[in-house]
């Protein structure tokens, strides 16, 4: 295998407009993963559609007060109050539509750091970004061979799991739609676009003013003729639906069954509090009974220890199920300002259904930050919780582990590769069609050893995987 160089690097990336106003470090390598690790990560993906399907099921009948478990009785009214806290009437009745049924991201991606007991997922993100960043990585790769997914599997994938949902239709016309909130993914949803269209496939990316009802129909312009949209892919936020200023012709074509959307429009399945109610002890007999014996074993291995900052009054003398402040089980949420910078090796975060719920953007360690930074962040959780749910997670530290770099700053006018230490965050992409979510690529988000939040950024390396021997 031969190293790709700089310049090469450099050149690929300043030839395309994917890159815009971003940049990161370089490797001359895509991310090294084995055999047997690619076989977990396919069985992780297996784990997370059967995750989706139990969240769907303990949603509904949540909803409709009926029983979770075969033979015994258990009823949680209060599941379905968390998960449509904060949601308007009208999004959580048409989550819960029949049609719906049944209906899951077409898009999964799992956010995994590598820690010294393996595997660990801080989040399951079901509307992800670098769809088209990782397919690109993988082409300018894929001259060392190897490539995790092939070289375009992720643009394959992602056509054929969108065309699934409208399997009448031979060559579906497929709009992109993104709001403003999510411009800075505009140029990889383009380029995506743009290569399916060389394929053939009638795929556009469109701003959400770019299109508009035709009877029951959603269309948008195409040289002067209204063209009738069969499927969106939805790359904006539902809590940004208000924003959108088209988003009732959205819900009326699929009313009227004129349209597929995807990822459907269902806000319980993007709550970042879906991994406490896995962990939470009065559901641990659902969990169990819901989901394959392999799935859950190994869910229960991934999902970090969560719990819902849920500050409701408790009777005198309870307790709640969460970690320690100060040597003392907690009696409220409140006295979570009380622990100890040892005992806030936490991740405190809102749940979703807000623009602050992605990139890391609410995401509070309490390890390593001040003691009045830590509290203000519990008093956030605990005000907002009326309208936001927020989530406290065990903090699980990755790894240090080495891959070679490109010298940067002061160094940049070195060409040779150096080994360095550094964290890794790896963002393997399933494409979900059917019953089956298909491991089609993986971004590697390799940082500094110092950084403490893994996540995109200047002094991080972001790189395609590659399977080795």
């Amino acid at each position: 295998m031969s190293d790709l160089s700089r310049s090469h690097l450099q050149q690929a990336f300043a030839n395309t407009s994917l890159f815009e106003a971003k940049t990161w470090q370089l490797s001359p390598e895509a991310w090294p993963l084995t055999g047997r690790e690619i076989s977990e990560l396919a069985q992780i993906g297996e784990a997370c559609l059967h995750f989706h399907q139990a969240l769907e099921n303990l949603y509904l009948r949540s909803v409709a007060g009926k029983n979770l478990l075969r033979n015994k009785p258990l009823l949680a009214p209060w599941v379905a109050e968390y998960l449509d806290r904060g949601k308007p009437a009208n999004l959580a009745a048409h989550a819960r539509d029949k049609r719906q049924r049944g209906l899951f991201p077409t898009v999964l991606r799992p956010d995994l750091l590598l820690t010294d007991d393996g595997f660990v997922m801080t989040e399951l993100d079901s509307v992800p970004g670098g769809i088209g960043l990782t397919a690109f990585l993988n082409r300018l790769y894929d001259e060392q061979g190897n490539v995790v997914g092939e070289a375009d599997m992720m643009i394959k994938r992602f056509h054929q799991s969108l065309t699934a949902l409208v399997p009448t239709i031979g060559n579906p016309l497929i709009a992109i739609i993104l709001a403003d909130e999510s411009a800075t993914y505009r140029p990889e949803m383009r380029w995506i676009s743009d290569q399916l269209q060389l394929q053939g496939h009638r795929v556009f990316c469109l701003d959400p003013d770019d299109v508009f009802p035709l009877g029951s129909a959603l269309c948008f312009d195409v040289d002067g003729n209204p063209e009738k949209i069969d499927v969106v892919y939805r790359f904006f936020e539902l809590h940004d639906l208000e924003n959108i200023s088209t988003a009732r012709y959205i819900f009326e074509a699929w009313e009227a069954g004129e349209l597929a959307v995807a990822p459907p429009m269902r806000p319980f399945q993007e709550e970042k509090l879906t991994a406490a109610l896995f962990h939470h002890h009065l559901l641990a007999e659902y969990w169990r009974e819901a989901l394959p014996s392999g799935s859950f074993k190994r869910l229960k291995k991934l999902f970090p220890l969560s719990w819902v900052v849920d500050p409701a009054p408790l009777p005198q003398g309870a307790i709640l199920d969460g970690p320690m402040a100060g040597g003392r089980l907690l009696a409220s949420w409140q006295q979570l300002g009380e622990a100890s910078q040892k005992e806030r090796e936490l991740i405190l975060k809102i749940s979703g259904f807000h623009e602050s719920a992605w990139g890391a953007r609410s995401v509070v360690y309490g390890a390593d930050c001040s003691r009045e930074e830590w509290v203000a962040g519990v008093e956030i959780a605990v005000g907002d919780a009326s309208h936001n749910l927020h989530v406290l997670q065990e903090y699980r530290k990755p790894k240090r582990i080495p891959h070679r770099l490109y010298p940067a700053g002061s160094e940049a006018g070195k060409h040779d590769a150096v080994s360095r230490q550094g964290r890794l965050r790896l963002c393997p992409y399933y494409f979900v069609t059917g019953n089956q979510a298909v491991l089609s690529g993986a971004l590697a988000t390799f940082c500094p050893p110092d950084k403490k939040i893994i996540h995109g950024m200047q002094d991080a390396a972001l790189l395609p995987c590659r399977r080795v021997d």
